[in-house]
């Protein structure tokens, strides 16, 4: 019985640790769009299709990720969890409210403004990401695309298919960005500074948060 319950503990705190982890992520788009020096590649790619498609962000994103869990579900399950539809469900809704709120309190961010706030969402950003990772109970539909082509389909290594599949979003996300009508100079406010710090340096940060934060909070479940 005493087992059962300490697994009940366990299970609760993961699931606790992905929904935070998802809306911390989500508020940091919200932070990361407000700066318009550049978001993940595929927010890049979100936020070409949300110049071309007339509906609201929140709903483009779950119509968006639902396709991506199709696929996932019909290529390998494995990787979908509670905290895959957490993300699909919430992060989109999320990031279209903080956007709308940041863009109230701050309707004309300066240069100086939006370097803060690139900085506020790289960290932000990163801390969500480790609550997330940690709490192991499933991954993102985004990243199931890569895991399966490295895993199930064994076309490479993973780390070389999501380069693929992040500059594919990025190259996407910038020309529907065009066809809809932005100037090309407009491109680094959805593909900049930002997506290549994302891209590329995320890394160390997450690593720092796993170790301080979220490793410990997930071994706190065990004790």
């Amino acid at each position: 019985m005493s087992n059962i319950v300490e697994f009940l503990k366990a299970r609760k705190r993961r699931i606790a640790m992905s929904l935070a982890g998802v809306i911390i992520c989500a508020v940091s788009v919200g932070i990361f769009k407000l700066a318009a020096l550049g978001v993940d590649p595929f927010q890049s790619l979100m936020s070409g299709l949300d110049s071309v498609i007339p509906i609201d962000f929140g709903t483009l994103y779950v119509i968006v990720n639902a396709v991506l869990l199709i696929f996932s579900l019909v290529a390998d399950r494995h990787n979908i969890g509670i905290a895959t539809f957490i993300n699909l469900f919430l992060l989109g809704y999320i990031t279209q409210f903080t956007l709308g709120v940041l863009q109230k309190l701050i309707p004309s961010p300066s240069m100086i403004v939006r370097v803060i706030c690139l900085i506020i969402g790289i960290v932000v950003i990163c801390f969500g990401s480790a609550l997330y990772m940690t709490a192991d109970l499933g991954v993102s539909t985004y990243d199931a695309v890569a895991i399966v082509m490295a895993n199930k389909w064994k076309l490479g290594k993973f780390k070389y298919i999501r380069i693929c599949t992040d500059i594919v979003c990025v190259i996407l996300g910038c020309v529907l960005f065009v066809m809809a009508g932005n100037p090309v100079s407009k491109i680094p406010t959805i593909a900049g500074i930002g997506t290549i710090i994302t891209a590329f340096f995320m890394g160390p940060l997450i690593d720092l948060f796993n170790e301080k934060i979220a490793r410990p909070l997930l071994n706190g479940e065990k004790k």
